[in-house]
């Protein structure tokens, strides 16, 4: 059995559901090195309980995720010219997206506010997602010089489409949760007061289905649609790569603490 680091995440089983909760509040659950491995270990343990047969990811607090925390990696001494985000992607996040994929049970986003960045990424990997009317979801990624990972460059065209997929990634606005269930990117919209059980009325009801035959059925569409998964998200990570060593995206990182808006060059 995998152990979850209980100061970053918390993780719940109750009635064959799994609720896995980002617990980082004060940062809006913003991925740290440990939170992206508590995540990851949590999801290896509910893959192999039996007694799982659904999940559910929520985020503590006002946020849902925020993304990298790009503080906590300024002050451990990372800065762009000594971290390699290729290689972050394939340790910390790339395994997060495949596992939501590949677990062969149905898994339920539960946004409670803001999902920006990788967090965004994380919220399409999942099989259903639904909103409070407090959630926003934002492609964060351009405004510090970077391309979207995590899976965006994938979900996103599949679940919305390429065009609105593209705006959204290139100009990094952010979408309410009506309009993003006005593009079909939610399965519903909730009052904040509501989230919580409408969320659990879902994941019961899905733990009380034929988990064979859903298994089967998010096999057959993995092979459908995300059958080249692995490939993609390596393609992900050697691009961001490359972002991760220009000058433009050192001046966005810079920029974003400074709290002032970044001056690109393209370099």
């Amino acid at each position: 059995m995998a152990i979850v680091n209980e100061s970053v995440l918390l993780l719940e089983k109750k009635e064959g559901v799994a609720t896995v909760t980002l617990n980082r509040p004060d940062k809006l659950n913003a991925f740290n090195d440990d939170l992206s491995f508590a995540l990851q270990d949590a999801l290896t343990e509910v893959e192999a309980d039996k007694n799982v047969r659904a999940i559910v990811l929520t985020g503590a607090g006002r946020g849902f995720c925020s993304g990298q925390d790009l503080q906590a990696r300024l002050e451990k001494g990372q800065d762009s010219k000594q971290t390699s985000l290729g290689d972050s992607l394939r340790r910390r996040y790339n395994p997060m997206v495949l596992k939501l994929r590949r677990i062969e049970k149905p898994i339920i986003a539960s946004i409670n506010g803001v999902a920006a960045g990788a967090g965004a990424s994380l919220a399409f990997a999942c099989d259903f997602r639904i909103a409070s009317k407090d959630a926003s979801f934002i492609q964060s990624f351009s405004k510090v010089g970077l391309i979207p990972d995590s899976g965006s460059t994938f979900l996103l065209p599949r679940l919305i489409g390429l065009t609105k997929a593209l705006e959204l990634m290139l100009f990094a606005e952010k979408l309410t949760a009506e309009e993003a269930l006005n593009l079909g990117l939610l399965n519903t919209v909730v009052s904040a007061e509501q989230l919580n059980n409408t969320t659990q009325e879902w994941a019961k009801r899905l733990a009380l289905g034929p988990s064979l035959a859903f298994a089967l059925t998010k096999r057959a569409v993995n092979k459908a649609i995300f059958n080249d998964i692995e490939e993609l998200l390596e393609n992900e990570a050697n691009l961001q790569e490359i972002a991760g060593c220009s000058k433009d995206f050192s001046e966005g990182v810079k920029a974003f603490i400074e709290k002032r808006s970044p001056i690109y060059k393209g370099k």
